[in-house]
């Protein structure tokens, strides 16, 4: 039987092992998307990912005959459990090649490092929040991914499964055709509540325009998200590099912004054209021609992909909703775009679920976040 041996990263250059492996164990899966690199070394970095500072980490690297088979992530977010009073563990950016005791051993490691650290329970795939793709995927293998979505070969569910994983909660998207004739009931709830004065759409012809916004709506994620499974408050210095991270991806024309009469941001939608076969095309390189290829695919697209949204609590059930659908469809049929990716929607999100089951949406991809008691605490 071949040894398999797993090494903590401790150095850069195993550190650049455990970012570019996957490319090698998804050498020849179809639907494989890269990360946009730059972003992903950025995300080791505390000087750029402020969640390092607030929790504890470990890279696991797994080698079989020498060469290194498997991947992956331990993380104690420190401020959450203290927030929630848990002592849960999360494992992340876990690959492997479909070998079961590869697999069995480093989410073992995973498993006792957390465990060394008086954790009781760990959940994954998930990162430091939300923020990161979160679950493993278990169908509609047969569609691209989307940024920020994982992005796995089928076979990995069923070994999270087999190391005595459970279904801890699953993130559900949704396909949506896009109306060419805005429904009647949508269209007037829109007519009615553009007339309201205290209320005002804002759409956006160039980033320079939205950047005020981005910040203050981070806020108002802040405020909404709050109850959300394993969402993480963001602090003010996290907005501004978030801000600084997504504002040149945003496509104005499909941010969405509603203010009060104060212009505080009071509801918002931020949509993108699909990028991923740019991003697959460019080989997860910016540099030097592989913007072109993101562009260009952003251009030749027929699908929106949804990214982020919500209302503040006091106005829900008041059309805003309907307001940010309509306008979101009227640029997308500028476009020539015939669907939206509703990105990842929790399976208990019912009022979100019915949104998109109105408008005849149905769900074509699921991801599994798993969990799994530890014993030893």
């Amino acid at each position: 039987m071949q040894k398999i041996k797993i090494k903590i990263v401790d150095t850069l250059k195993e550190q650049r092992i455990f970012i570019y492996l996957p490319e090698k164990i998804h050498e020849h899966h179809e639907n494989w998307v890269p990360p946009i690199y730059s972003d992903e070394r950025k995300f080791y970095d505390p000087k750029y990912n402020k969640s390092l500072l607030s929790s504890d980490t470990v890279l696991f690297l797994a080698y079989k005959n020498g060469k290194p088979v498997g991947r992956i992530m331990g993380i104690i977010n420190r401020k959450y459990n203290s927030l929630h009073n848990e002592k849960t563990a999360r494992f992340f950016n876990f690959d492997c090649y479909n070998d079961p005791e590869v697999s069995y051993s480093l989410l073992d490691a995973a498993e006792n490092w957390a465990v060394k650290k008086g954790m009781n329970k760990i959940i994954g795939p998930f990162g430091f929040s939300d923020k990161d793709p979160q679950g493993a995927q278990v169908e509609g293998f047969e569609n691209i991914p989307v940024i920020a979505t994982a992005t796995n070969l089928p076979y990995l569910p069923r070994l999270i499964e087999n190391s005595g994983y459970k279904k801890e909660t699953d993130c559900l998207v949704y396909k949506l055709p896009i109306p060419s004739q805005i429904p009647d009931i949508y269209q007037r709830v829109f007519d009615r509540v553009t007339r309201n004065k205290h209320i005002r759409l804002r759409e956006f012809t160039s980033r320079r325009q939205l950047k005020p916004y981005i910040v203050p709506v981070f806020r108002l994620v802040n405020e909404t998200y709050r109850s959300l499974f394993g969402f993480d408050e963001m602090n003010e210095d996290e907005m501004h590099e978030l801000a600084r991270k997504y504002l040149p991806m945003l496509d104005p024309e499909f941010t969405k912004v509603i203010t009060d009469q104060d212009n505080n941001p009071i509801a918002f939608v931020v949509a993108s054209p699909n990028i991923s076969k740019g991003i697959r095309k460019a080989k997860g390189k910016l540099f030097p021609l592989g913007f072109i290829h993101i562009l260009s695919s952003a251009k030749h697209t027929d699908q929106l992909d949804l990214f982020l949204g919500a209302v503040k609590e006091k106005y829900m059930n008041t059309g805003l909703t309907a307001l940010l659908g309509v306008s979101i469809f009227n640029s997308a049929n500028k476009r020539g775009l015939k669907y939206i990716d509703s990105h990842l929607i929790l399976e208990s999100n019912k009022p979100m679920r019915a949104v998109m089951e109105r408008l005849n949406a149905v769900i074509y991809k699921r991801y599994r976040v798993y969990s799994k008691l530890l014993i030893g605490v």
